[in-house]
């Protein structure tokens, strides 16, 4: 990053794990904190808008802790392939019938 010409020091107050992760993400990428908050503040005056969507978060679906977005895109395709196409698939009126077909050496 170009030398500043009339640097100052300003101090901002953070969660220790949040600068932790993020000084993580920045080392790979090679920037250091400094340089981020520079990019930012350039971005800022250039676009006179901040540089990045502020929105609030979507709700997350518990799903999207353990899946990644294509397992989840997938898996919705074969439920529509499913709805589509229902006599391929057995189906149970109740839990025990689906345990006992689940237990059992039946194909499902």
């Amino acid at each position: 990053m170009a030398s500043l010409t009339n640097p100052i020091s300003i101090s901002v107050q953070i969660d220790k794990e949040d600068k932790e992760r993020a000084t993580e993400i920045l080392q790979k990428l090679g920037v250091s904190m400094s340089g981020l908050i520079n990019m930012t503040i350039k971005q800022l005056i250039m676009r006179e808008k901040i540089p990045f969507e502020v929105a609030l978060p979507k709700e997350e679906n518990d799903l999207c802790k353990y899946f990644t977005n294509d397992e989840l895109e997938a898996t919705a395709k074969e439920l529509a392939y499913i709805a589509e196409h229902p006599i391929e698939y057995k189906s149970y009126k109740n839990k025990k019938d689906l345990k006992k077909a689940l237990l059992s050496d039946e194909q499902l």
